[in-house]
């Protein structure tokens, strides 16, 4: 399981380390993708490709939403590899995306792990947590817990 959050620095290569702890389960290759709220998604490769089976065959063309959708997460992706020190070469576009520079927060999400710019990690986290009560009530009327 992929859990916790760690803060992490892009070295001048680009390169950022992934914590030890999501490594094993993360495996050699990973899939990098354009995330919502101007993160990166992480995945396993199996994770991946479940995910974009579903997209690709589920989601209904006819809508321009969805193709706009589709092509945000799919076409900018890259598959990398962890290299022998646990590090990943985040590619341009992505970094850019992300408003990476420095430094980066690594945060596991159950099955996948997300990137974020520490600012707007922690602007993010903190409007979440102001919201937390509302949406587990919402949670809890879904059955969810």
């Amino acid at each position: 399981m992929l859990i916790g959050e760690y803060l992490h620095t892009i070295d001048q290569k680009n390169r950022l380390s992934v914590p030890s702890k999501f490594r094993k389960e993360l495996g050699k290759v990973i899939v990098v993708s354009k995330g919502l709220d101007k993160c990166l998604f992480l995945y396993p490769i199996e994770v991946w490709k479940k995910l974009a089976e579903k997209l690709a065959t589920e989601l209904p063309w006819g809508k321009a939403e969805n193709r706009s959708f589709m092509r945000n997460m799919i076409a900018g992706a890259a598959d990398i590899d962890i290299d022998a020190l646990g590090r990943i070469l985040l590619p341009d576009n992505l970094k850019q995306f992300a408003s990476l520079e420095k430094d980066a927060m690594v945060v596991g999400l159950y099955n996948r792990v997300e990137i974020w710019n520490p600012e707007i990690w922690k602007a993010y986290s903190e409007v979440s947590s102001k919201n937390a009560e509302l949406i587990a009530e919402k949670l809890g009327d879904l059955g969810m817990y």
